[in-house]
């Protein structure tokens, strides 16, 4: 039989243990159940873009709340949008993609005006524009909530025929670009003396693409000036996503310059105006 201690001892384990799964807390997880994909509908396929109608609306794309859910419900989360545009047969997929995430969180609806969409197709996609011809584009929405895996609508298909928009960075005034640095043998003399002046004269091939093959020593830095002696109206290379072969630039008297090629030999220098993008190749 139990002595009076040991019955004591059982009793008191019997209470906590009472006393614990009383206090116990059942504690709720939250988890993401997803959602549905959006639905895209567009205000027309066949797309107008006509030079002196930039204000005018071209067209109107909306689609559906994607109602991401929780264990708990719908989620009131803000819920971030981007456009996908891509050349028919490219599946979102091909060098002409581009990702449009210019929306506010939450919208359902975007109005492109004419020379807001003539500048995804022209400038953003780089599609030939000169000379015109129609292109079929295929769209798409996605939709994220933080970290989620976006969900995707149905692609839908206009078609249009853009004009080549105004250039992303102003060309030169007078037609007339020249580098200088200490990537080239001039320094960075301005004005460019003899035989300077000639050796690193861009040959301007359009309004808007100038090319210039020259020798480079290898390393320094350089910038781009389209007045002899006049650096408030050069160029210069943007810092982001900058390297010696390719990169983006825009005109203003600041740093940083380009870089120069890592090592010495015959390079060609392409800046295009209209992309606002320039590239450096090895000859």
């Amino acid at each position: 039989m139990l002595d009076m201690k040991n019955k004591l001892s059982i009793a008191l384990t019997f209470f906590l243990l009472a006393v614990l799964a009383a206090c116990k807390k059942e504690i709720s997880k939250i988890y993401y159940e997803g959602g549905t994909d959006p639905v895209l509908t567009a205000s027309s396929t066949n797309v107008s873009l006509e030079p002196g109608q930039e204000a005018n609306t071209a067209l109107v794309l909306n689609w559906t709340n994607p109602n991401y859910k929780f264990t708990t419900g719908i989620s009131s989360q803000d819920v971030s949008y981007v456009f996908e545009f891509d050349t028919a047969g490219g599946n979102f997929k091909s060098g002409k993609k581009v990702v449009y995430n210019k929306l506010p969180a939450n919208s359902l609806s975007k109005t492109f005006t004419v020379a807001d969409l003539n500048s995804v197709l022209g400038n953003d996609m780089q599609l030939q524009l000169n000379p015109r011809r129609n292109y079929t584009i295929n769209v798409r929405v996605g939709s994220s909530i933080n970290s989620s895996l976006p969900l995707f609508s149905n692609a839908i298909s206009f078609t249009t025929k853009p004009f080549a928009p105004p250039p992303k960075v102003e060309p030169p005034t007078n037609g007339t670009l020249w580098a200088t640095g200490d990537a080239f043998s001039s320094g960075w003399a301005n004005p460019l003396g003899t035989p300077y002046d000639a050796s690193q004269q861009f040959t301007k091939v359009s309004n808007t693409l100038y090319e210039l093959t020259v020798n480079m020593p290898g390393g320094g830095g350089y910038k781009l000036i389209q007045i002899q002696g006049d650096w408030s109206t050069q160029y210069h290379a943007l810092a982001t996503g900058r390297s010696w072969d390719a990169g983006e630039f825009e005109k203003k008297d600041a740093e940083p310059g380009f870089p120069g090629p890592p090592s010495a030999g015959k390079y060609k220098i392409t800046v295009d105006f209209q992309l606002g993008k320039y590239t450096v190749v090895k000859q």
